[in-house]
């Protein structure tokens, strides 16, 4: 059930709707404080993903500081960033017997395309190997190692040569960027 819809989790830039709490249907999953985020630093979420307040702060400040300034005017700017991936309650890669992904808590969310305003899609999928696109791939991957905690790309694994893989878990040993 949506209640309040605008701007969510105390910031004006992050618009969406607070959700009722998420029951997972696997131990360790579920969402107490879920939203439904439409966009984030006026950029849309194609589609509106479902996370935690945490999350979607982290995807404001990486769009406000890490994805506007790198594309800046490229292609008229930003227009939505597509989401591959919101809550979901499973396993990490979908494994038997791993451990609840951060998708399974609305710690995270995967990015698989930077939509600009001209219709020009960045894919990290084709994207990341092309000499002028890579370049600003990967000046975006590094970019959300600040504001997550977990930053997974093309470079870390087969699961991930797709999109980015961006979460907030509360790691021991600190960031983990690949």
């Amino acid at each position: 059930m949506a209640t309040r819809r605008g701007s969510i989790c105390g910031v004006r830039a992050i618009r969406g709707e607070r959700l009722a709490p998420i029951a997972g249907t696997l131990r360790g999953c579920g969402v107490a404080d879920p939203v439904r985020v439409a966009s984030v630093a006026g950029v849309a979420l194609s589609p509106p993903a479902i996370m935690n307040c945490p999350t979607a702060k982290a995807l404001n400040k990486l769009v406000k500081s890490g994805v506007n300034p790198i594309v800046a005017r490229l292609g008229g700017g930003v227009a939505s960033l597509r989401v591959a991936a919101d809550y979901s309650c499973r396993t990490r890669n979908n494994r038997s017997g791993a451990k609840v992904s951060e998708h399974g808590k609305g710690c995270a969310i995967d990015i698989s395309a930077i939509i600009l305003k001209n219709g020009t899609s960045l894919t990290v999928l084709t994207g990341w190997p092309d000499r002028i696109q890579g370049k600003l791939l990967k000046k975006m991957h590094k970019a959300a190692c600040g504001p997550f905690t977990t930053v997974l790309g093309p470079n870390s694994d087969r699961f991930h040569r797709d999109h980015f893989h961006l979460d907030t878990a509360r790691n021991s040993g600190g960031r983990y960027c690949r």
